[in-house]
């Protein structure tokens, strides 16, 4: 862990990233990738437990490697990290990629971990909820969560390829999704 940083008028912009154990793992950390590249956002990463295996599952990473992308990396279990109060100011979260789990903690505010804490504590402030849900095919209790997610004023943001601007990789495809997803945080212009 590193060291937690604390509010304050000269603190650099804040995002919290946190990666859960849906498939698409490379999204949370492409997000981290392009965020590093700007000095001026202070990246707070979340890795639930679901993730390591993921990230383990379908990339050549290691949880270290990833981890140090970020500014300050907070335990999942930590429900008592600065991001759990209002006062830690952030433009927000992304949850990339966000598993059904998660996303079922968020629209019923069961906040047992960090993750769901955080996200809470971003709708209870209105500051930006990026949800990237991956789960397909979808029924109808999915539905129904993700309807009450977009009611407490998440924005659910299934990763669906842009084919409009035509891919030609899977890198394109997620550099494409990656930024769609900062572009409700003011960082469209990301990478």
């Amino acid at each position: 862990m590193r060291k937690r940083s604390h509010p304050g008028p000269a603190s650099p912009t804040r995002l919290i990233v946190a990666i859960t154990g849906a498939s698409g793992a490379i999204f949370g950390i492409r997000a981290l990738e392009l965020l590093r590249k700007h000095q001026d956002v202070e990246t707070h990463l979340i890795l639930s437990p679901s993730a390591v295996r993921t990230i383990a599952e379908e990339t050549d990473r290691t949880v270290a490697q990833i981890r140090r992308l970020a500014s300050v990396v907070h335990s999942y279990k930590d429900i008592g990290a600065a991001m759990s109060s209002g006062s830690f100011r952030t433009l927000g979260m992304l949850v990339a990629p966000c598993s059904i789990k998660t996303l079922s903690g968020i629209a019923n505010a069961y906040d047992d971990n960090l993750v769901v804490r955080a996200a809470d504590v971003c709708l209870k402030e209105r500051r930006r909820l990026v949800l990237l849900l991956r789960e397909t095919p979808l029924h109808l209790g999915h539905i129904e969560l993700m309807e009450r997610a977009t009611r407490y004023g998440a924005v659910v943001m299934p990763p669906v390829p842009a084919f409009h601007l035509r891919p030609k990789t899977i890198d394109d495809i997620v550099n494409a999704t990656v930024r769609r997803a900062l572009e409700p945080f003011g960082l469209s212009r990301m990478g």
